[in-house]
């Protein structure tokens, strides 16, 4: 067991206090921090640190798979199948979605054979691997996730009153279903320049009137949403996503909650820090609000258009000191342990770990090891498949580790 320096990701839409505040690191950052990395992906691997320097995780696992990975290298193909991320976001993401396992072996393959380069900006498939996705919030954490009920978008249409979408609202109320917004969506987001230069400032006002409305019938039921959207239009004018917000859920997740999202789930984060873990990839479809590439097409060919009702997973009152965040996913499992002051518990799960100590600081050690690795807040130690009986104890006060490990397989 080792300590593990993360790899910190500078995007536009990160923060600049956040990430470092977290660390104990001087604030404001030179640049936005968005992402530490904690994992062996090949664009960004974290630093087990040792005497004298340190080495990329994933060159230690590249060595001796089978020390560090344990029984899951032969199910992984020798690599460590899942991401940690530390994330903070300032201004939203992308929206976007990510591929299934069919769809992305067959996306790599393609790009492959067309001679794009790993590397080229207008490169969708970088890996042959799907990306389900788990945040858990530090602080409240919004975000759009997953189609609403369209019965339920056809009402804050109605709310907003813009004409320019009346014929819209029409199409969905007459076909509230998956086919129904497909073709809503569809339409949308291919709207050419000129149409979306008359529609948006039109939604915009719409939102206005209905934020300013003295006698708002549903009691102000689609606030947020509209906030977003003025929000959106601002920072992204004329761009087709704000419309496509229109469509998705509104999430607001506390501190503690968690949020799946799997294959085709069209999702954009909008701010907060949280824990994010992930199948080790990096294939990512987006739609709009965003100066990166955008690949309309190819997002359609990967989208879910199944209404969801995306409900928070939350921890209940009796989950202490561990909780398990439940998730489908083969390559990730995910734990938040709460560490009473001079507590000792148990690290949970096996096989090839990365623990986090997200407040506090505490100490880990192994079984029969006579001192401890202090791991303070906002760092990290790789837990190699060979450490086994892992326990942490809060030095002074209480503390908080999550621990990231492989799911069933």
């Amino acid at each position: 067991m080792q300590l593990l320096r993360g790899a910190v990701r500078s995007y536009a839409w990160g923060s600049r206090t956040a990430l470092a505040r977290i660390q104990g690191r001087p604030v404001p950052s030179d640049h936005p921090e968005a992402e530490i990395w904690l994992g062996a992906h090949p664009a960004d691997s974290a630093h087990v640190v040792h005497e004298g320097g340190s080495t990329p995780l994933l060159t230690l696992i590249d060595g001796d798979p089978g020390t560090h990975l344990g029984g899951s290298a032969q199910h992984f193909e020798s690599r460590l199948p899942y991401l940690l991320k530390l994330l903070a976001a300032e201004e939203p993401l992308s929206l976007q979605a990510h591929p299934s396992s069919a769809q992305a072996r067959e996306g790599f393959a393609r790009e492959n054979a067309a001679g794009v380069p790993i590397d080229s900006p207008v490169r969708n498939y970088r890996d042959p691997n799907h990306k389900p996705e788990l945040i858990v919030a530090l602080t409240e954490f919004e975000a759009l996730a997953g189609f609403r009920r369209p019965t339920d978008t056809v009402e804050l249409l109605d709310a907003l009153a813009v004409p320019a979408l009346g014929g819209y609202r029409t199409l969905l109320a007459a076909q509230p279903d998956a086919s129904g917004l497909r073709t809503v969506f569809t339409s949308w987001i291919t709207l050419p320049g000129q149409a979306l230069d008359d529609i948006l400032p039109a939604v915009a006002q719409g939102c206005i009137d209905y934020l300013s409305g003295p006698a708002r019938s549903d009691g102000g039921r689609f606030a947020a949403e509209a906030r977003t959207l003025l929000e959106l239009g601002e920072s992204y004018p004329g761009d087709a996503g704000v419309l496509a917000a229109l469509l998705l859920n509104r999430v607001t997740l506390t501190p503690g909650q968690g949020l799946y999202l799997d294959a085709g789930n069209l999702h954009a984060y909008l701010r907060g820090t949280g824990v994010e873990i992930m199948a080790n990839s990096d294939n990512v479809l987006r739609g709009g609000l965003t100066p990166k590439h955008v690949d309309v097409p190819e997002l359609l060919r990967v989208l879910d258009f199944e209404p969801a009702d995306l409900s928070p997973i939350t921890p209940g009152a009796d989950d202490r000191p561990t909780y398990m965040y439940s998730t489908p996913a083969p390559e990730f499992a995910l734990s938040r342990t709460a560490v009473a002051a001079g507590e000792t518990v148990a690290v949970p799960g096996s096989g090839p770990r990365i623990l986090l100590c997200t407040s506090g600081t505490v100490v880990a050690a192994t079984k029969g090891t006579q001192f401890g690795l202090t791991v303070p807040q906002g760092s990290s130690a790789w837990i190699p498949a060979a450490d086994e009986s892992v326990t942490v104890t809060a030095e002074s006060g209480e503390a908080e580790v999550f621990v990231a490990s492989v799911g069933r397989v």
